[in-house]
C-alpha cells in the first residue's frame, strides 16, 4: 500500500475520545455517508482517503478500497483516529466569456466595482490596507504587474537561506505562497488558458497604480495557495492544507471559488478557522448549475457552498441589470448574497504579448467581490470580529429580485456605514 502524508501545522486540538467506545464502523461513518447517495458519489476519489486524528492532525492515505484501508491502516490505529472519509474532487466555478480586452475599452467594462459603490469607499482612503486575503484556488501569476505589488511577503523565508525551511512550517522557500498540488513555492504558468486564480486575485486586490483593472481592495495583501491543476480540478485532500497554510500566514479572509462533493473534514476545518479573536471569514462561490438548492436533494448540492457556517458567506452571481445570472445557483436559506459575476474583467496571466486582462463569468467571479469588500471593511475597522464583518455585508445589501437569503446585491459603501455603526 502506498501512503502519502500531508505535513500540516496543528492549528487546533480536538477533544480526546479515547474514553469513548470505538469500532471500525463508527470512524468510517463519514465515508459511508458520502457513498450513501446523500452526497454526489461521482465526485469521490475511491482510492484516496482523508484520515482525521483525535489530536487534530490530518493525513491522506492511498488504498485499493475502503475495506482494505479499514483492515490494514485504521484497525491498528483505531483509538487515534476520529474520522475516515473519501477524498473528494473539486472544480472551479467560472465560465469563459469574451477573451481579452484592450485598454481603450477597459473603463466602460468595469461595471462590477461601480455598481457595488467601491469607488466611493476608495475616495475615503479605505483601500484594504493591513488586511491579508488568501486566494485558495488555481495558479496565480505572481509576476503580473497588478498582482506582484500585492503579494504578502513571508519575511522569514525572504531573509533566510535558499533551500532551507527558515520558518519551520515544513515548506521550503515559501516567500509568497505555496503550490500544494506540485509542492513547490511558485506554480509555473505557461499559457493564458489557466487564468482562474489570477482572475480571482485581480478582482479582490489588483493594484490600481500598476494597471487598469480596478481591484476591490487595491492595498490588501495576497496569500496565494494553489491546489488545483491546469484544468481547474483539485481535491479536498489538497484544499485542506492550503486553507490551513493561509491561516498560518495571517489571512483574515479566504476566497473559495470552487466546489464539489461533501466532506465532513472540510466542514470542520472551515468552522474551526472562524473561531477566536483572529477568526477567518470564508467566502464561497454558490456554483454555476442554475440550481435552486431549496428544491433539490442534497446529492445535487455543491460544497463548501451549502455548509452555511457562521463564518461563511456564500455568493450568487448577478448581472449588470441587477438580476441573478442565468447560471447562478440560488437559495433563500443556503446562499446569502449576490455580487457581480457576469462578464467580469480582471487580471489574467501576463505572458508574452498578453494584454494582462480578460473576461470570465461565474460565481467564481462574484465571490471575490465579497472577499474584497470584506477586506475594505476590516481595513476601516481592524478590531471588528468575523461576525461583525459578516453582519455588515449582509445587512447592507441593495434589495433586488435575487433568490438569496438577504434578497439583495452587495453594496460596500452601505456596508462601510454599517461596520462603523456596529464595530469599535
Amino acid at each position: 500500500m502506498d501512503v502519502r502524508k500531508l505535513i500540516l501545522p496543528i492549528l487546533f486540538l480536538s477533544l480526546s475520545a479515547c474514553d469513548k467506545k470505538k469500532d471500525l464502523s463508527s470512524v468510517t461513518d463519514s465515508a459511508n455517508k458520502q457513498d450513501s447517495g446523500a452526497c454526489d458519489s461521482q465526485s469521490l476519489v475511491r482510492t484516496r482517503f482523508i484520515i482525521s486524528y483525535e489530536d487534530g492532525r490530518y493525513e491522506t492515505v492511498l488504498a485499493e478500497n475502503l475495506d482494505q484501508l479499514k483492515n490494514d491502516f485504521v484497525a491498528p490505529r483505531l483509538q487515534e483516529i476520529k474520522r475516515v472519509e473519501y477524498d473528494v474532487r473539486l472544480q472551479i466555478n467560472s465560465i469563459p466569456t469574451q477573451g481579452t480586452v484592450s485598454e481603450s475599452s477597459a473603463e466602460s467594462s468595469d461595471w462590477g466595482s461601480a455598481i457595488v459603490q467601491a469607488p466611493a469607499v476608495w475616495n475615503q482612503g479605505i483601500l484594504g490596507q493591513g488586511v491579508k486575503v488568501a486566494v485558495v484556488d488555481a495558479m496565480v501569476d505572481y509576476s503580473h504587474p497588478q498582482i506582484q505589488p500585492r503579494l504578502s511577503v513571508n519575511e522569514s523565508e525572504l531573509n533566510g537561506k535558499a533551500g532551507v525551511d527558515d520558518d519551520g512550517n515544513g515548506l521550503i522557500d515559501d516567500v509568497y505562497g505555496w503550490d500544494f498540488l506540485n509542492q513547490v513555492p511558485e506554480p509555473k504558468i505557461t499559457n493564458t488558458e489557466n487564468m482562474h486564480g489570477t482572475h480571482v486575485a485581480g478582482i479582490i486586490l489588483a493594484d490600481h497604480e500598476t494597471g487598469n483593472v480596478p481591484g476591490m481592495a487595491p492595498k490588501a495583501e495576497l496569500i496565494p495557495a494553489n491546489f488545483m491543476d491546469q484544468d481547474g480540478s483539485g481535491s479536498v485532500a489538497d484544499a485542506i492544507p492550503a486553507i490551513k497554510y493561509a491561516v498560518s500566514r495571517g489571512a483574515r479572509i479566504i476566497n473559495a471559488s470552487w466546489g464539489g462533493g461533501c466532506s465532513d473534514t472540510l466542514r470542520e476545518v472551515i468552522q474551526q478557522i472562524g473561531q477566536g479573536e483572529k477568526g477567518v471569514l470564508f467566502v464561497a462561490a454558490a456554483g454555476n448549475d442554475s440550481f435552486d438548492y431549496d428544491h433539490l436533494p442534497t446529492s445535487y448540492f455543491s460544497y463548501p457552498a451549502v455548509f452555511n457556517l457562521s463564518n461563511q458567506i456564500t455568493v450568487a452571481s448577478s448581472s449588470a441589470d441587477d438580476l441573478l445570472s442565468y447560471f447562478s445557483n440560488r437559495s433563500y436559506s443556503l446562499v446569502h448574497i449576490a455580487a457581480p459575476g457576469s462578464n467580469i474583467r480582471s487580471t489574467v496571466p501576463h505572458i508574452s504579448d498578453s494584454s494582462g486582462s480578460g473576461y470570465l463569468s461565474g460565481t467564481s467571479m462574484a465571490a471575490p467581490f465579497v472577499s474584497g469588500a470584506a477586506a475594505l471593511l476590516w481595513s476601516a475597522k481592524p478590531k471588528a470580529t468575523v461576525a461583525q464583518i459578516r453582519q455588515a455585508l449582509l445587512a447592507s445589501v441593495d434589495k433586488k429580485p435575487v433568490k438569496v437569503s438577504t434578497q439583495g446585491r452587495l453594496n460596500v459603501l452601505r456596508a462601510l456605514d454599517e461596520i462603523r455603526r456596529i464595530a469599535p
